[in-house]
């Protein structure tokens, strides 16, 4: 018997890419059809506070019509962003499962796809590692005036006074890191600190450290002291209502003026309005902005102009194993489903 899925790629998770994983686990058992969105080369829609009919969706591409027509009757889409929200999902009364390969179901209303039915499976972690290494460099450029040479050097000024006493950086194996979130990004991000010899602590409230951490000095402590000892602060934690804006102009006032500030996990975990106050004002070194409350930045923003900011455009977790991992964990969810087994990763 053949089942239909629809695919819904983009230029990132490319819908070939998604056919290729699905066709070596289905045995040919599957009918697939294929839509790609223009993500990245155009923004996804950042819905925390959405437009009518896709409320409670945070993050996703594609017009509700199009989505609604691709999909049709097909009891199975996988898809990285196109929207589901409750109105678009009583148009498609024959869905059953819907992979998501990102970490979250962003993309989805939960509560409206459990009313109807409808399974959904993510791929958690699909991009940890990425997202991981990323922080690393990120904090490197911004502790050791990588950015700072290299902005130097695209103005044709050599930055001598770089190399002074007063404007070198120390090394990792020097400072003190706090962690903030020890999820999958966090935890690798704790293992990737080890090796460079960094003093390391972790604030999260709802785990415990994993014992082999905590046998090579890692320390778990609240927010508060995390902030008031770290010479780096790197976020890894989801948004939730406790996490928006959570690191604002009172976390800013604990930390040292000494310290940087690492952001590659969402904007709306800072208050940017206080951070730009922070920066300009001297009371913190620097910070490198990965993410933002608002994709793509405005070109007006005060944040764009300031020299001890290092900025990226939510690229962390681009990388082809992140492409690799997250369509093989759809086709492994797909075929589970098909053979009456239990998802691994339902939401």
């Amino acid at each position: 018997m053949t089942t239909e899925i629809a695919i819904i790629g983009d230029r990132f998770m490319l819908p070939s890419v998604f056919e290729e994983e699905l066709s070596k686990v289905c045995d040919g058992r599957l009918r697939c059809r294929s839509l790609e969105l223009p993500w990245p080369d155009e923004p996804m829609v950042q819905g925390y506070d959405g437009p009518p009919g896709l409320d409670g969706l945070k993050e996703y591409m594609g017009d509700p019509d199009s989505i609604v027509e691709h999909v049709a009757a097909a009891p199975i889409l996988v898809t990285h962003l196109a929207p589901l929200s409750a109105g678009i999902l009583d148009r498609l009364p024959d869905l059953r499962l819907v992979a998501v390969t990102r970490g979250g179901p962003v993309n989805v209303d939960m509560a409206a796809a459990r009313e109807r039915g409808v399974i959904v499976v993510n791929a958690p972690g699909r991009n940890a590692s990425a997202v991981a290494e990323f922080a690393l460099g990120a904090i490197l450029a911004e502790t050791r005036n990588i950015t700072r040479g290299h902005d130097a050097l695209r103005q044709q000024t050599w930055r001598g006074d770089l190399y002074r006493a007063d404007n070198v950086g120390e090394e990792l194996s020097e400072l003190t890191v706090g962690v903030v979130g020890y999820g999958a990004i966090g935890t690798r991000v704790v293992r990737l600190l080890k090796a460079f010899g960094a003093r390391i602590l972790v604030a999260d409230p709802y785990v415990q450290l994993d014992p082999k951490d905590v046998e090579d000095g890692v320390r778990l402590l609240d927010l508060e002291q995390l902030l008031d000892q770290s010479d780096v602060v790197t976020l890894h934690a989801r948004v939730t209502e406790e996490t928006t804006s959570f690191i604002g102009a009172d976390a800013f006032a604990r930390m040292k003026p000494s310290a940087v500030l690492i952001n590659t996990a969402r904007g709306p975990l800072v208050d940017y309005e206080a951070l730009y106050e922070a920066l300009a004002g001297g009371r913190l070194r620097g910070a490198m902005l990965e993410t933002f409350a608002v994709e793509p930045v405005p070109v007006d923003w005060p944040l764009l102009r300031l020299p001890n900011v290092t900025l990226t455009p939510h690229i962390a977790g681009a990388s082809l194993k992140t492409v690799k991992i997250a369509a093989r964990s759809a086709a492994e969810e797909v075929r589970r489903h098909l053979a009456g087994e239990p998802p691994l990763n339902r939401c």
